[in-house]
């Protein structure tokens, strides 16, 4: 694969000054190559950088005259931050001399990595998981990692939900994108995790957020490298389950960065095996049916993303950046279904079976290019900035199936279907933020954003025609379908500091909402809604923190939640959309309380209240006789999201990191435990769901010669759902990284559930008058080597929040 990069020089605002030094070790003397060196300024932020050569050498030229300091960061030594460095017209030159890192830990093999950010970092308004940071987490894919981050949890089918709530708003470096509206699975399965830098969690979004997602927002932050000069990355993974590659390259001068990648995933071809024991009654013609299914199906995902980016410094007070992707994500299922049912005439008692096979082969796809352009000016004073955003999204989702019944010992089938369903899911987003500080304690922020968001669907289905043995269109099950939304808002917030022991952030959004749909019979009217939200927060000396938050929230339904088409790849068991469902709104309170240790580990409390109204469940009703635009089927059970009502939703969330022996061993685990009750006048009435149940353990040892191995768990309990019960999933994973070729090399090995090939899942529904049992068997087991090779100049550091890294502190509590 070539990149064809078009690099641009910006000359603006370059000064004239130039700063040197060389790094050495404290003790010997001896000089420290590719050690991260950082320019900050009076606000402690980085504005370059780059790395010491092999004598120790570094130099930063084209410096502005003004006052800055100088950071260090070397793995396996304490970060150093010199002094003030003056730069002015009559002393543009500053050579700094030796500076001297002190060795973090005195051993004759290997190092251990002292001064790092934490892997959890605990915020006010957020908590970070910082993936690089984790030397397991750079094998497999987004959803990998997603599993050890704090307060998500991960089912073995990649369901993700945030505090028990799946409702959850994916960006990615912020920015919304249309292949999380699709299939969140395949997308999160095509983001290898060695892009990945950060994990954000905000499970209580201010003002300034979106208000979608009643769940939360997760964030995903791929990585960067501020870095002059050409510098690069090439990973590959390889296994008996999962395969992936991915090439970053990264460019930076002065005042102009451009990265480009381009990554691939395979999920390799495995067996399902599925049955299902189900019973349903029809009490108008006195009879029952019995079915029974036994077979499997062949799953297998495929998928890559490539993309640009850039960033240009126009001058000092305003930049420029953008960012162009292109992603493409497929997945096919056949299988092979034994089928006997049996229909009893309980008036007459008898009983005629039907027996026979069913085959099937669906396929999905989402193909989207993603861009985004934002503008940000600065002010002569202090946090005083404005900042203009466009971000667009064209997706091309698809869908289709194949379908055929037969009978025991016939020469064809009887009944066959065949349905595509492609479309077009098509966003445009406008924003204008303006942040305005009053002084120390107070600074106002305010904005204006929209949203366009334009779909389209359409449906061809074809009968099999059993007399020629060809598909013919159906047109009473074909149709097209255009959707059209807008969101319009507007919001104001507040920080400011309260009797000089109060932190209080505070905020109001409006959001209005226009919606047209052009499907038979359906009309959406358009709401308007209020979001308020606050944090209040007191942070010790002693590295506490406690907070109160409340925050408003609203679920959209998604596409594929809307889109009407009638999924028969299973006729006994269809699946739809619902076009008139209504948004789902969240009130979310936490209470919590974080304690940051001195050495990188930190303790993290939660007490949550998430109350849900026009709850948005999945639903499963059954028909003996189901009429679809003129076809008649029978015994058929039709599955589609609805409203019904409200969600209290409580529950508890511990969170512990614990680093021991100087380092070398980390542990970190996250508890989960929630109580679910529904209220609902339709369907169930109240029902009490039950407790949920969520624990995890991750533990790693730091071996000399820079070898780490890991050892992690995870536990997710059975869960009680409106109308029966979901499956509980058990996962291990022991994973080690050995690196070599001074860092810029690594193998790795992966090894998932050893001793056992299959996750077992049984999930059962109950409704008055029908009831299931069906158990899936998930291929789970997997083994997997991985390669890793960095090139040109390395960087170890973040972007932002330098200052805390560089000055030893512990991850934020703020």
């Amino acid at each position: 694969m070539l990149f064809s990069i078009s690099l641009v020089s910006a000359q603006q605002g370059r000064g004239q000054g130039k700063i040197s030094g060389r790094v050495v070790d404290s003790n010997t003397g001896q000089s420290i190559d590719h050690a991260s060196i950082g320019l900050l300024n009076q606000d402690n932020k980085e504005i370059n950088g780059t790395t010491s050569n092999e004598k120790g050498e570094f130099s930063m030229d084209h410096i502005a005259s003004g006052t800055y300091k100088v950071a260090v960061f070397y793995a396996g030594y304490k970060n150093k931050t010199t002094a003030d460095v003056q730069l002015g017209d009559n002393n543009a030159v500053v050579t700094l001399g030796d500076i001297q890192l002190i060795n973090g830990e005195t051993a004759i093999e290997g190092v251990t990595i002292v001064g790092k950010k934490s892997v959890v970092e605990n915020k006010v308004d957020k908590i970070v998981f910082n993936a690089a940071n984790d030397v397991t987490s750079q094998n497999g894919a987004a959803i990998d990692v997603l599993r050890k981050v704090p307060q998500v949890t991960v089912d073995a089918d990649g369901n993700v939900e945030l505090q028990g709530n799946a409702n959850i708003r994916f960006l990615i470096n912020g920015k919304p994108s249309s292949i999380f509206g699709n299939s969140l699975a395949d997308a999160l399965a095509s983001i290898p995790a060695n892009q990945i830098k950060s994990i954000e969690v905000v499970s209580s979004p201010g003002a300034k957020y979106d208000a979608q997602g009643t769940g939360g927002i997760i964030n995903i932050v791929l990585k960067d490298n501020k870095v002059r000069g050409i510098n690069g990355s090439v990973n590959a993974t390889g296994g008996t389950l999962f395969e992936t590659g991915s090439l970053n390259l990264n460019y930076k001068n002065n005042n102009f960065s451009m990265n480009a990648f381009f990554s691939g995933n395979a999920q390799l071809k495995a067996k399902t095996p599925f049955s299902q024991d189900r019973t349903s009654r029809d009490a108008a013609s006195n009879t029952s049916t019995h079915l029974l299914q036994d077979g499997y199906t062949d799953f297998e995902r495929h998928g890559y993303r490539t993309g640009l980016g850039f960033d240009w410094n126009l001058t000092k007070t305003s930049s420029l950046s953008g960012s162009l992707s292109f992603n493409s994500f497929s997945n096919k299922s056949t299988g092979l279904i034994n089928q006997q049912q049996y229909i009893t005439d309980h008036t007459t008692s008898d009983v005629t079976s039907i027996i026979g096979s069913r085959t099937s082969d669906n396929q999905s796809s989402v193909r989207s290019v993603d861009g985004s352009l934002s503008f940000r000016k600065t002010f002569a004073k202090e946090g005083q900035e404005l900042t203009a955003d466009y971000v667009f999204s064209y997706g091309s989702p698809k869908t289709s199936y194949l379908q055929t019944q037969s009978l025991l010992g016939a020469a064809g089938p009887y009944n066959g279907i065949s349905g595509s369903n492609p479309g077009t899911d098509n966003s445009h987003n406008i924003s204008v933020d303006y942040v305005h500080p009053l002084n120390d304690n107070v600074t106002f922020e305010m904005g204006l954003k929209t949203v366009q968001q334009h779909i389209t669907n359409a449906t061809d289905v074809h009968v099999l025609n059993t007399s020629s043995g060809q598909y013919e269109t159906d047109p009473l099950q074909s149709y097209h379908l255009n959707y059209d939304m807008g969101v319009y808002a507007a919001y104001f917030s507040s920080k400011l500091n309260l009797l000089n022991w109060l932190d209080v952030r505070a905020g109001l959004r409006y959001e209005y909402t226009t919606l047209k749909i052009d499907f038979p019979n359906t009309n959406i009217p358009s709401y308007g809604l209020l979001v308020p939200s606050f944090i209040l927060s007191h942070k010790f000396d002693s590295g506490e923190t406690v907070k109160l938050s409340y925050t408003r929230r609203l679920e959209r339904p998604e596409y594929t939640e809307l889109n009407p088409f009638l999924n028969f790849s299973d006729p006994h068991n269809i699946t739809t959309g619902n076009p008139a469902l209504k948004p789902e709104i969240g009130d979310n309170m936490e209470l919590g309380y974080t304690k940051n240790l001195a050495n990188g580990g930190n303790i993290s409390l939660s007490l949550v209240e998430r109350i849900n109204s026009q709850d948005l469940k999945q639903i499963t009703t059954f028909y003996p006789t189901f009429t679809a635009n003129g076809t008649e089927y029978t015994n058929v059970s039709v599955t589609a999201r609805d409203n019904i009502g409200k969600e209290y939703n409580s529950g508890g969330i511990v969170s512990l990191s614990f680093p021991f022996f100087q380092n070398k061993l980390n542990l970190r685990s996250n508890i989960m435990v929630f109580h679910r009750y529904i209220v609902s006048h339709i369907y169930v009435g109240n029902l009490d769901m039950g407790m949920r149940y969520r624990a995890n353990l991750n533990l790693n040892y730091q071996f000399p010669k820079n070898f780490v191995l890991e050892v992690f768990g995870n536990y997710n309990s059975a869960a009680k759902n409106i109308q029966g019960k979901n499956p509980q999933s058990i996962t291990y994973t022991i994973a080690g990284r050995k690196e070599f070729w001074n860092k810029k090399a690594s193998l790795g090995f992966t090894i998932t559930n050893p001793f056992n090939k299959y996750i077992k899942q049984v999930t059962t529904v109950s409704t008055g008058d029908y009831e299931s049992y069906s158990v899936r068997e998930l291929p789970y087991r997997s083994f997997g080597i991985s390669f890793s090779y960095k090139f040109g100049k390395m960087d170890f550091k973040k972007e932002k929040d330098i200052s805390n890294e560089y000055l030893n502190g512990p991850g934020s509590g703020g």
